[in-house]
């Protein structure tokens, strides 16, 4: 990232970012193809292969276990989503000036500390009230991600040349200007690096996302949310090996098309937003 003067006679400053040589095609690829490609995959598994959640037996069909994982991959993006807008406010409170960065991260820093499950029973009890157990899947699945993109894109912001900042104070760059040009360029790697992580920690903690009826007092089985997490355990808890060999398996190759096929292509992306 750097200053440009196009004269050196004229007062005529342009902010830009350092461009890497990377092609149209793949900044097309990596802006609105990819990360799109998680909700068309998903919205088309649930509606291509959906299905009523089925006993698991031992010829559990493979329209259920891709119906399962597109349930999952909903869960988990919406989570997503929710968490990425959370936290890039949430980053730049904490980095306003030495006061807010004294009082906030040390808070978000305690916050991030708190066990996730210790909050479970309590969001759990909150959506039944709305009937929505979706919801508490959801909820805690954003938990989980939100404080690793917060404390990454902190990073991010740290980061910024004091030259740069200066400058554009000098240039009376302001509010949604400043957020556009400064801030949001020095945040988009370390968003990359924070939305690979978060969404790991996602796929670590679906199966509790999934399986409610342990954090639901009397809870049953039938509690539980179809996806790809609560195949697993139950054809685990039942002795079914096949069935989970085959949940794992799914879920395996879903993990590395979305690595390879989103997150790689956005770090590579990203590169370019780098400050030299």
């Amino acid at each position: 990232m750097s200053f440009d003067i196009h004269h050196p006679h004229r007062r005529h400053y342009h902010l830009h970012r350092i461009s890497y040589p990377i092609s149209l095609p793949q900044k097309i690829y990596s802006l609105f193809i990819g990360p799109l490609l998680v909700v068309v995959i998903t919205v088309a598994l649930v509606k291509i292969f959906a299905v009523t959640e089925p006993a698991i037996s031992d010829t559990i069909t493979l329209n259920a276990l891709l119906a399962a994982l597109g349930w999952t991959l909903a869960r988990l993006t919406i989570a997503y989503v929710l968490a990425t807008l959370v936290s890039i406010p949430l980053a730049i409170l904490a980095t306003a000036n030495p006061t807010a960065e004294a009082i906030f991260l040390p808070l978000f820093d305690v916050l991030q500390s708190v066990p996730i499950l210790a909050f479970f029973p309590v969001l759990i009890l909150v959506f039944i009230n709305v009937n929505s157990l979706n919801g508490a899947s959801v909820a805690i699945l954003f938990l989980t991600m939100v404080w690793t993109m917060v404390f990454t894109l902190v990073g991010g912001l740290n980061v910024i040349p004091r030259d740069i900042i200066a400058a554009a104070e000098l240039f009376g760059l302001r509010g949604w200007t400043y957020f556009w040009k400064v801030l949001l360029p020095a945040m988009v790697p370390q968003l990359v690096t924070g939305s690979i992580l978060a969404f790991a920690q996602g796929w670590n903690i679906i199966i509790v996302a999934e399986v409610l009826h342990t954090y639901i007092p009397h809870g049953t089985s039938a509690q539980d949310l179809f996806g790809i997490g609560s195949i697993m355990v139950t054809a685990a808890a039942n002795g079914q090996n096949n069935i989970f060999l085959w949940a794992v398996l799914v879920m395996i190759l879903a993990i590395a098309f979305i690595n390879f096929f989103i997150w790689q292509k956005l770090l590579h992306y990203a590169q370019r937003y780098r400050f030299e």
